[in-house]
């Protein structure tokens, strides 16, 4: 009798049993967050509002992100910029006008105080469109378009970084701006949806309440504050009984689900800080392998990756047998 068939199917389940044993470890011990090393950066920018509806609904979106970054993320205030329409509007939360000129000092000022394995949010909002083949956002002065981003964006090839645009016309920012450690998240799937959007109010909302924190571990990573705001403006369509206009889009499902707003105080127990080291290490060795995904056959990165994710979710459940917090 020939075994060699019987042989493949033991190695398939294998494969298999182990797949899901990593999913189940990291399901138990939840997705794992920043380093305690690696600090966080939000720049907030918002755009022309026009009527007084949309410039109150844009500032009041800017404010609600600076406190949640600043009180629940621990954030430090020198890592938050925000810029807006009318930064009179509120001046201890406010940084500076939204001018394509002040957008790009600011991530000009990022990358003078960011630092490798750090993490950089982007959140921008506000009027898109496209025009002439290039999708753009609405700002005081000349438009920025998303190649203007893509631009003050691709020194920061050290950094993991969150782009959120939940401005109208978004998703060409998508095909622009997508990248190695980046993870972009638009309100629309097109430049062709330009009704105004709903994705930014329930975005914010899922983060200030943490409602968004779907496996109930205190703390919300992008994907499950993607997946909640997605369904929340859903069904608020839904209510409204409207069609659906908005269709929010995501880069990269694996990452978001990895990276967490907000970061941890580190551990006075040595112990535990020990093992958050070496998580952090692994974490590091999965963002190295992501860069060369390009290069590798699909077996190898799948089993390198299936180890280190293995690996980190091990690490995550020691962390917790020593009393820390994963």
């Amino acid at each position: 009798m020939d075994l060699a068939p019987l042989a493949g199917v033991g190695l398939m389940f294998h494969t298999m049993f182990r797949r899901a044993a990593a999913v189940a470890l990291l399901s138990a011990a939840g997705a794992f967050a920043p380093a305690d090393a690696q600090q966080q950066h939000l720049l907030v920018i918002t755009g022309l509002g026009g009527e007084p509806a949309y410039r109150t609904a844009f500032a009041d979106v800017a404010r609600r992100l600076h406190d949640v970054a600043t009180t629940k993320w621990n954030v430090p205030a020198a890592n938050v910029t925000v810029l807006t329409e009318d930064a009179t509007r509120d001046p201890a939360r406010f940084d500076g006008r939204s001018t394509r000129e002040a957008v790009g000092e600011a991530f000009l000022a990022m990358s003078r105080r960011v630092k490798a394995g750090d993490v950089i949010i982007v959140f921008l909002h506000g009027h898109g469109s496209g025009q002439a083949g290039e999708s753009r956002v609405n700002l005081p002065g000349p438009d920025p378009t998303a190649a203007d981003f893509g631009t003050w964006l691709s020194g920061f090839t050290q950094q993991t970084v969150i782009f959120v645009n939940a401005a109208s016309a978004s998703g060409d920012f998508q095909r622009v701006l997508a990248g190695p450690r980046r993870v972009v998240l638009t309100s629309t799937k097109s430049a062709v949806e330009r009704n105004d959007t709903r994705f930014a109010g329930h975005f914010v909302k899922g983060l200030e309440s943490l409602e968004a924190d779907a496996n109930k571990d205190g703390r919300v990573t992008v994907l499950e504050a993607f997946d909640y705001a997605r369904r929340a403006v859903e069904r608020e369509y839904e209510t409204d009984s409207r069609m659906l206009t908005e269709h929010a889009v995501l880069s990269d499902s694996t990452l978001a689900a990895t990276v967490a707003f907000g970061g941890r105080a580190a551990s006075s127990d040595p112990r535990v800080a020990a093992l958050v080291a070496e998580r952090q290490a692994l974490e590091e060795q999965v963002a190295a392998l992501r860069a060369k995904k390009a290069i590798m056959a699909d077996a190898a990165y799948e089993a390198e990756l299936e180890r280190l994710l293995v690996a980190i979710a091990e690490k995550s459940q020691a962390i917790r047998a020593a009393g820390g917090t994963p």
